[in-house]
């Protein structure tokens, strides 16, 4: 992962490009407008973090198995909920 921190533009970044070898993220989508001697014109700040392909797929494999941790846990809450209303 190489974070890129804040980054300035005056082209609005997707939020997901993914590349032949990486994957590039941009958060913090921020639109300014900027007036100077020239006039006024709109430039974009953001965050970007770019990941490689194996690095992005490790990441999402772990926020998958986080959220199935968290689907059991509600599952069985539910579970218990079921049981109290019904005796």
């Amino acid at each position: 992962m190489i974070d890129h921190g804040i980054v300035k533009s005056t082209v609005k970044p997707e939020e997901k490009v993914v590349d032949d070898y990486s994957v590039w993220l941009a958060t913090d989508i921020k639109e300014n407008t900027i007036s100077d001697d020239d006039g006024e014109r709109t430039e974009f700040e953001y965050h970007l973090i770019q990941y490689t392909k194996d690095e992005y797929i490790k990441l999402i494999d772990e926020k998958n198995v986080t959220l199935e941790e968290q689907l059991t846990d509600t599952q069985l809450a539910l579970c218990d909920v079921y049981e109290m209303i019904g005796g």
